[in-house]
C-alpha cells in the first residue's frame, strides 16, 4: 500500500538535465525514484532547455520544476542562481529530508547556493547528498576551464553531507580532491525485464534482414553517445586489422558523428560500418540479439551502463581497464580487456574472443550471473534507500 504523501520523507533533487533529455544519470534518477515512491516524495529542479516543456510537470514519482526560457546554454548558466531561488521557495513550504545533487555541475550548484542563503538568514542548512556520475578524465576535471571544474569539485565536496559515487575510481578521485566524510558506492543498474527477455526467432530474422547480416558474418556492436571519450573512432580503425567478414553496428548519436562518418569514408569501410542512430532502450536487445561481441574501448568512464546491458543480453564484452569498468569486468572472467587508444590491441582482443569459444561461453555465464545478482535497479534502489537516505536520516 502506498503511504500518504504527508508521511513520506521529502527529497529535493538537483539535476542539470532531466527527461526528456536522457543520459545515464537521468535514467538512474528515474529508476531509483520510481522504486522508492512508497517511502519518499521527490521534487526535482532542472534546466528547461526547450520552451515547449512545461515549467512544472510530474514524470513517474518526481515533480519537476524547470528553470529558464528554453535556451539550453543560457538556462544552464542561470540554473545555479534561479534554481537556488526555487529551492528556497520550496523549502519554505515543506520540510526536506535532504537535497540530492546529481554530479558537480550547474544543477547541484543550486543546492549549495540555497544553503548559503539559509545560513545568511539563520535557517538550518539542509543536508546535501552528492552523487558522482562523471565519466570525464581526471585531466579534464583538473585543467578544463582554467581549473574552474577542479575548484568546483573542492567547494562542492567541502559542503556535502554524504557522498555517493558510481564506482571506486570516482570515489578515489573525490578523495584526491579532499573528501573524507561519509560515503557509499552506489552503481547504476540495468532493467532486467528489458535486457534479459527472450528474443524470438522471427524478431532475430527481421533484424538480420534489416542489418544485412549473412551467414559467416560477425557483427561487433557498440552503444553509446558518440563522444571522444567513448573511442568509437578506435573501433572503426580496428576493422582495418580484422577480416572483411567482421562489421560494426554503432547505436547512438553525438557530436562526433560527422567525424566518424568521415573516418569510415577515408578508410574505405562504408560497407562494414552501420550507423543506426538513436534506439529506444526497449529496442536495443533486438539489435544485440544478432550481434556477436560488444566493444567499447573507452578513454575514460564513470561506470558505463551499456556494458552491463550487453552482459544482461548475454553478449561477450571487450573494454578497456579505465575508470569504473574495472569494478565489474575482470579480464577473461566477465569480459576481455584491450589497451586504451590502441585499435590494434582491440582487434587482437576480438580475434582472441572469436578463437576461444569455450572462454566466451564462460564469460557469458559469469557476466550474466553477476549482473542479475548485483546490478538490477531493484538492488540499486534498495542500496540507495538503506545505505544512503536512511543513514543520513539517522545522522550517521
Amino acid at each position: 500500500m502506498i503511504k500518504n504523501d504527508t508521511n513520506k520523507r521529502k527529497i529535493l533533487i538537483f539535476s542539470t538535465a532531466y527527461y526528456p533529455f536522457v543520459g545515464g544519470a537521468e535514467v538512474a534518477v528515474k529508476e531509483i525514484t520510481d522504486r522508492l515512491e512508497n517511502d519518499f516524495s521527490f521534487d526535482l529542479i532542472t534546466a528547461r532547455m526547450d520552451r515547449r516543456l512545461p515549467i512544472v510537470e510530474k514524470i513517474g514519482a518526481v515533480t519537476i520544476y524547470r528553470i529558464g526560457i528554453g535556451k539550453p546554454m543560457l538556462d544552464k548558466l542561470l540554473l545555479p542562481f534561479f534554481g537556488a531561488r526555487m529551492a528556497w521557495k520550496l523549502s519554505k513550504k515543506q520540510e526536506y529530508h535532504s537535497f540530492w545533487g546529481i554530479m558537480v555541475t550547474f544543477g547541484s550548484g543550486a543546492a549549495y547556493i540555497c544553503n548559503i542563503f539559509r545560513s545568511i538568514f539563520r535557517k538550518k542548512k539542509i543536508p546535501i547528498i552528492l552523487t558522482l556520475q562523471e565519466g570525464d578524465s581526471e585531466e579534464h576535471l583538473r585543467y578544463r576551464w582554467l581549473g574552474l571544474i577542479s575548484l568546483s569539485w573542492k567547494l562542492a565536496l567541502r559542503n556535502t553531507s554524504f557522498l555517493t559515487a558510481l564506482s571506486s575510481s570516482l570515489m578515489h578521485r573525490a578523495e584526491k580532491f579532499g573528501w573524507h566524510g561519509q560515503s557509499q558506492i552506489v552503481s547504476n543498474g540495468v532493467d532486467l525485464k528489458i535486457f534479459t527477455r527472450a528474443i524470438s526467432e522471427n524478431e532475430k530474422n527481421e533484424m538480420m534482414n534489416l542489418l544485412g547480416k549473412k551467414e559467416g558474418d560477425i557483427f561487433l556492436v557498440t552503444s553509446s553517445r558518440l563522444s571522444k571519450k567513448n573511442a568509437v573512432d578506435d573501433i572503426i580503425s580496428s576493422l582495418t586489422f580484422l577480416p572483411k567478414n567482421i562489421s560494426l553496428i554503432i547505436i547512438g548519436k553525438g557530436e562526433e558523428g560527422p567525424a566518424l562518418q568521415g573516418q569510415v569514408r577515408k578508410l574505405s569501410l562504408k560497407g562494414r560500418v552501420k550507423f543506426i542512430g538513436f534506439v529506444a532502450q526497449a529496442d536495443i536487445p533486438q539489435y544485440f540479439s544478432v550481434c556477436d561481441i560488444f566493444v567499447r574501448p573507452s578513454r575514460s568512464e564513470g561506470f558505463g551502463n551499456s556494458f552491463i546491458e550487453a552482459m544482461a543480453s548475454r553478449l561477450p564484452v571487450i573494454a578497456t581497464p579505465v575508470g569504473g569498468i574495472v569494478d565489474f569486468l575482470d579480464d577473461k572472467e566477465t569480459g576481455v580487456f584491450c589497451s586504451p587508444n590502441n585499435p590494434q590491441s582491440l582487434a587482437e582482443s576480438v580475434k582472441y574472443m572469436l578463437d576461444n569459444k569455450s572462454l566466451a561461453r564462460k564469460i557469458l555465464d559469469q557476466a550474466f550471473n553477476m549482473v542479475v545478482s548485483k546490478y538490477s535497479w531493484e538492488h540499486v534502489a534498495e542500496k540507495m534507500k538503506n545505505e544512503v537516505f536512511n543513514k543520513l536520516n539517522e545522522g550517521i
